[in-house]
This record gives structure tokens, sequence and C-alpha cells, in this order.
């Protein structure tokens, strides 16, 4: 299993004492205190393992037990891919957590096995945006919570592109015309990862003028019934991005083997190349990172026109159907909810808030992405309306455009990929 990096927080009641202590290949928070016999322990797992985040968590997580002094909270985290498929084993063999983190993805196998609870009866759920409520509310049933707005962004260094006479740029033209000078210059341009960077290019400009126009609905519908072809939308996005493979804009064997807001961070910081393409949210981890020039993280210049962004609803909580304590856990995530929490969660992972009247993150670098958000130039990565695992689809394709498969067999691929999982649905429903 990749990326077996873990955290754990044993968190008793009122006076907690937090011990981080390495070991292996990931850190362990322990607690000494002795176990009070009448209290109920609820095990919550997620993908949010960074010691900043975990901080943030470990303090909710504390106010939480202040208030519930009969409820513990047991937090443990991985990294990556490997989260999801260790929750997928834990939930295939009962053993699943009381509370824990899902994407689109995930949950869709998880909802139509069953394994989430109704969430629709919380106190906080009034409080989302109403483009939230609809992206969590199904049948008048709603199982996840999203805790932020996270943003994919193109990050720029300032410097360089000031060193080289290059502007920032605002336009498909403009970027591409910077990526051909850098290359040119023997620099490549873009730094991206194997994860999030090309698939959400994909994406963003496959589907951008649907959420324009205002037939997104209409078209996932169709493409949930298998009735309009997955590649006939996002084809212009993978020519994008195979352009850019061709073109050596990205190093798509160095690609390959890069970590999303791991590796990518750590080479952007060298200040080498102009451009990186990852998670707006990762940009305070950069700033801390003290790189000796400046950066902003700017929307996707892949318009003729202008730029977008892409944008999910992101760290969604979920409560295990079959858990012991399914009140207890209902009522942590009701308090993990409260906008007061959301606010300081969603600051400090540099996101957007999904409530009403939220505020977007403080983090200077990501300001410039308010204008192209408020305007509404966005489009959702994982569209709840979507019933296509459009994010493991995605980036599968883009890993074989990686590899120099010509991009008409990766549309073939695409779209035998989305036939299976169209048949497979249809199956599981008999």
């Amino acid at each position: 299993m990749k990326n077996k990096g873990t955290a754990n927080i044993c968190a008793a009641v009122l006076a907690c004492i937090f011990i981080l202590a390495g070991c292996g290949n990931g850190n362990q928070v322990v607690n000494y205190e002795e176990t009070d016999r009448e209290s109920i322990t609820l095990t919550f797992f997620g993908n949010k393992y960074e010691p900043e985040n975990v901080l943030i968590i470990e303090e909710i997580i504390s106010d939480f037990m202040k208030e519930n002094p009969g409820i513990r909270i047991s937090y443990e985290s991985l990294k990556g891919n490997a989260y999801y498929n260790a929750l997928e084993k834990r939930m295939a063999a009962g053993k699943g957590d009381d509370v824990f983190m899902v994407n689109h993805d995930i949950l869709l196998e998880l909802k139509n096995q069953g394994l989430v609870a109704d969430l629709s009866g919380l106190g906080t759920i009034s409080n989302f945006t109403e483009s939230m409520r609809g992206q969590m509310e199904e049948d008048g049933r709603i199982y996840w919570v999203p805790t932020t707005v996270s943003i994919f962004g193109l990050y720029c260094n300032l410097d360089l592109l000031k060193e080289h006479n290059q502007k920032v740029p605002e336009n498909l033209g403009e970027w591409m015309a910077a990526c051909e000078y850098f290359a040119g210059q023997g620099i490549t341009p873009v730094i991206a990862n194997n994860d999030i960077s090309l698939k959400t290019l994909v994406i963003g400009r496959g589907f951008y003028s649907l959420y324009q126009e205002k037939r997104e609905k209409e078209v996932f519908s169709s493409l949930n019934s298998g009735e309009e072809a997955l590649s006939d939308y996002l084809e212009p996005g993978f020519l994008l991005v195979k352009e850019m493979i061709d073109k050596g804009y990205v190093d798509a064997k160095k690609t390959v083997e890069t970590r999303k807001t791991s590796d990518d961070l750590q080479e952007f910081t060298k200040g080498e190349a102009p451009f990186m393409l990852t998670g707006a949210w990762a940009a305070g981890r950069v700033d801390g990172m003290k790189p000796d020039f400046l950066f902003e993280v700017i929307p996707y210049p892949v318009l003729e026109d202008g730029s977008l962004l892409v944008i999910n609803a992101d760290t969604r909580l979920s409560v295990n159907a079959g858990s012991e304590h399914k009140e207890e856990a209902m009522k942590f995530v009701e308090f993990f909810t409260k906008p007061e929490n959301i606010s300081k969660f969603a600051d400090q992972q540099s996101s957007f808030s999904p409530l009403e009247g939220g505020e977007p993150s403080s983090v200077k670098e990501i300001q410039t992405l308010i204008p192209c958000y408020q305007q509404g130039r966005t489009v959702i990565g994982t569209d709840a309306f979507l019933e296509v695992p459009i994010w493991n689809l995605t980036a599968q394709a883009v890993q074989k455009l990686l590899a120099g498969e010509p991009e008409e067999t990766v549309m073939d691929w695409l779209e035998a990929a989305h036939h299976d999982e169209q048949a497979g649905e249809e199956r599981g429903a008999e």
C-alpha cells in the first residue's frame, strides 16, 4: 500500500493530553490517560494527515468533548489513495468507522450498498448555501456534508515570470505562449502531479460550457444512463493535456512519479519552473516552505476568452449506517459543521466556506481566485448529479496519455470504462 503515513488521535474527556511520537512511516498520537469505562468512543477515519490539518481537527475534537464529556473521539488518517483503499476494505468487512471522510467516487459505492446514514436531520444543514444543498440532497436524503469548498489553481512564480519578461496568463493563448517560451529556454514550464493536476484541467475545459449554459443536470442525466458518450464532452480537455505532453510543457515521465501536495511542492519551491498545477489548499504550505520568490495562485487559463475555476465540495463527512453509536456520531458531525468550526477549518485549508455568508480563506496567495469564483466561472470537479466515477476514470485516462498512448486509444478506453460502469450499476439494481 502506498503512502502509509498515518496519524491517530485518541482523545479523552476534558483535559485530554496528546503526545505525538514518530514511528516507522507514520505518526501516532497516544493518550496515556486512564479510560473512563462509562464513556462512548467514536472512531473517526480521514485522509487529512498533515500536522497542520490534524491540529485543527484535534482542536474541534477537543471542543466537542468539552461539551460532551461522555463521548471520546479517536481519529486516524492515511494519505491519498491508501486511505480510500483502506476505507473500502473496512466497510466491506463490516469494520467501518463511526465517522469517515468520503469523496464522490467512493460515496457512489457505499451509498449503493446502504452503508452511509441519512444526515438530513442535522441542525446545521440549513446553514449551507443553496448550491451546496443541491449537491448534498438526493431524494430528500443527505449522505454527506462538506466542510470546505476546495479550489484547483495554477501556481505562478512571479519572480521567474518577471525575470523572463512573461506575464501572468489570463487565457489559454497567453498560457500556451508562455509555456512555449520557457520550453524554448530548456525549462519545463509546468509542474504536475500524478493525481489531481491534469485531470482537473480535463474536467474544467470539458464541462465548462455546460455550467455556463445551465445544461449540466440534463447532460449528466444522459451520461448516467449511457445515452451520451463521456468522451464527447471531455475530449477537448484531453486534447489540451496531450498537447502539453507532446510539446514538453509537462515532463510525462516525472509527472507519473510526482505525488500531489508533496513532491510537486518541493519541486516548485526550488524556483526553477514558472507554473504548478495543484490544489489551492497547499498555498499556505508552500508559503510555509519559505520559497525565495513571490507566487500567487490563479484560475485555470484554459479558455480562449479567459479563465475558470475547478471546485469541489470537499472534506466530506459521512456516518456509518451500521454504527453502534450512530446518534453520537451524527452529533459530532453536526458539531464539526457549526459555522465557527467550518470557518477555521476552511481558512486553514486555504479553501472557501460551503456556508451561506462564509468567507474565503484569508491566505493572501489565493485572493486572485475570489473574483472568478464570485462571477460563477466554475466547474464542479465531482458533481453529485454525475453518477459516474469521474475522478477515477479521468485519472486513469491521463495516466495512459502520460504513458504515451494515442489520444484516440485513450478515448476508446474511456468509453469502454464508462459503459462497464453503467452496466455494473444496472446489474447492481436488479
